[in-house]
């Protein structure tokens, strides 16, 4: 399995460790303000169950997050193949961080290093990104790492009830498109 490094962060396998933490961030209202619902301590338990299933059998997916001076598990960030029943294929960048870690450029620099491996180890022409219309944090981390916007490309989530986080957007980066450090 791929282990990638930055200057702050290293993205990893799973830890025991981290199922705790992980659970207590899918538990937080705040971090998961752009899904339908918080998750209990179960769900989180096989989220990062098959998170480290994938790693293990492909060599990337959704790594856990880790700040590199203090150890300290932060969240997730990785790639994944877009699910079938979206609008669109290709694969997908996301991230997910604890509340404390907001504000830092953690996710940024994460998105940063999971880009340069799908265009650098994994050869893809193009990585895609999504969230919820609103959500305006995710929103900037994507422009900050060069992916652009097209409207057109906006869609309404019909797992999602009725609602705010209905309508979802999409970004992209092409090989060799800007992105930034």
């Amino acid at each position: 399995m791929t282990e990638l490094r930055t200057d702050r962060l290293v993205l990893r396998a799973w830890r025991e460790s981290d199922l705790a933490p992980w659970a207590a961030m899918n538990a937080d209202p705040e971090v998961r303000r752009y899904f339908p619902e918080v998750l209990t301590r179960e769900q989180s338990e096989a989220s990062a169950a098959s998170f480290q299933g994938d790693l293990d059998r492909r060599g990337w997916g959704w790594w856990a997050v880790e700040v590199v001076a203090t150890g300290e598990f932060i969240g997730f960030a990785g790639l994944d193949p877009v699910e079938e029943d979206m609008p669109f294929t290709g694969v997908e960048a996301g991230w997910r961080l604890a509340r404390t870690a907001w504000g830092h450029g953690y996710a940024t620099e994460a998105a940063l290093a999971v880009v340069d491996f799908g265009f650098g180890s994994l050869g893809l022409t193009e990585i895609l990104a999504v969230t919820t219309a609103t959500n305006v944090r995710s929103r900037a981390v994507m422009r900050r790492i060069g992916m652009t916007y097209d409207p057109a490309d906006d869609f309404d989530d019909l797992s999602v009830p009725e609602g705010p986080l209905r309508k979802n957007v999409v970004y992209r980066l092409r090989a060799g498109g800007s992105m930034r450090n």
